[in-house]
């Protein structure tokens, strides 16, 4: 495995990535390879292929990592921030390679927000971002005069407040448009969803202000994927779809750890676990009675996932410093990416030029 260091770090608690025997070949011959944000130590991990098909891992520090968004044309994405924002674009030309690298995410704009707990975040039909504000309980997109454009909220949420009242957490586009959400409980009092923690969890189109689930536990996740919306009940480790004839949650596959991220390629699901927080808000969950009735411990990592047979085909775990994921993405066209951060002077050293559209100086 070939380890590609983001910038030099102090001596720190120790880093573990193992993975099964054939992830690499999954890897190779779906032709993508995945990207996985982490919080609690700050970091993007891009996961592809080096050199004579070895996995590759390269990483980038962001305070406060959540979601992270990936263009249509895998060649741009969106990561949230603890106050920002980020727009990474590919410099590397289509064919191209910069050095062992197909790709080179480097960042091009960024909106602050301020720090409103971004979670979800994807592109929309314009090409700008949108993002779950979770502080203010809404679903928002960048403003070029302000912290933020609020779009949607849940109708039991009486106004805007800083007061992550039922934590919304995901966001599905559909045709580039806030299709659906998810959200812990049903709240309109201050940090009030966490009374309602393992079973007060709501799936919503917020089109039309429609609960399609609720009673599920700390869902994350919604995406939608060959005509279904699939999302992770995080607080049961279950990844299901809404079947819609009957309005039901339908597991496909149990995930041993708090599942959350959630990606698609193919008829694969992309899943992150986290280890459960030594707090009250991972504690008392179906999770638990879950892994104990299998005699199962906890993980951090990632799992692919057949959906047709709900079998885990591959996995890759992390341990040590690592601990707890947020989102999930999958970079299609990509074998080995890379990414510039802004904590090293290397941003300054990356210039790129747009093609001038009549061959001509302006």
């Amino acid at each position: 495995m070939t380890i590609s260091e983001g910038e030099p770090a102090a001596p720190a608690e120790k880093f573990a990535l193992t993975c099964s025997r054939h992830f690499p070949d999954w890897l190779a011959r779906t032709g993508v390879s995945i990207a996985f944000t982490t919080y609690q130590a700050g970091k993007v991990f891009f996961i592809g292929l080096g050199a004579e098909g070895r996995l590759s891992v390269f990483e980038r520090s962001f305070p406060r990592c959540m979601g992270l968004g990936v263009g249509a044309d895998g060649r741009t994405l969106a990561l949230a921030t603890q106050h920002q924002i980020l727009r990474f674009d590919n410099v590397v030309p289509k064919g191209g390679a910069s050095g062992a690298h197909d790709a080179v995410f480097a960042p091009h704009a960024t909106w602050i927000t301020g720090d409103v707990d971004a979670h979800d975040v994807a592109f929309g039909a314009d090409g700008r971002p949108i993002f779950v504000n979770t502080l203010f309980s809404c679903l928002a997109t960048v403003s070029d005069g302000h912290s933020f454009r609020p779009l949607w909220r849940p109708p039991f949420v009486s106004r805007l407040a800083p007061e992550d009242r039922c934590h919304l957490n995901g966001l599905a586009l559909e045709a580039g448009r806030p299709r659906y959400a998810t959200m812990v409980a049903r709240s309109d009092v201050a940090d009030g969803w966490r009374d309602r923690r393992a079973n007060g969890g709501l799936l919503m189109d917020v089109t039309g202000n429609e609960v399609l689930l609720e009673s599920l536990s700390m869902p994350h996740s919604p995406r939608v994927h060959d005509g279904r919306v699939w999302l992770l009940n995080s607080g049961a480790g279950e990844l299901g779809f809404l079947d819609r004839a009957v309005g039901k949650f339908v597991v496909v596959a149990f995930c041993p750890g708090y599942a959350r991220g959630l990606a698609f390629v193919g008829p694969y699901a992309v899943v992150g676990l986290s280890l459960a927080r030594e707090n009250r808000t991972f504690q008392g969950l179906p999770l638990d009675q879950a892994l104990a009735s299998r005699g199962a411990e906890p993980r951090c990592g990632l799992l692919v996932v057949d959906t047709r047979t709900g079998d885990t085909v591959e996995w890759l775990r992390l341990e040590g410093v690592v601990r707890e994921l947020f989102d999930v993405a999958v970079v299609p066209g990509v074998r080995n990416p890379a990414a510039i951060g802004v904590r090293t002077d290397e941003i300054q050293r990356v210039i790129s030029i747009e093609e001038e559209q009549d061959g001509t100086p302006s």
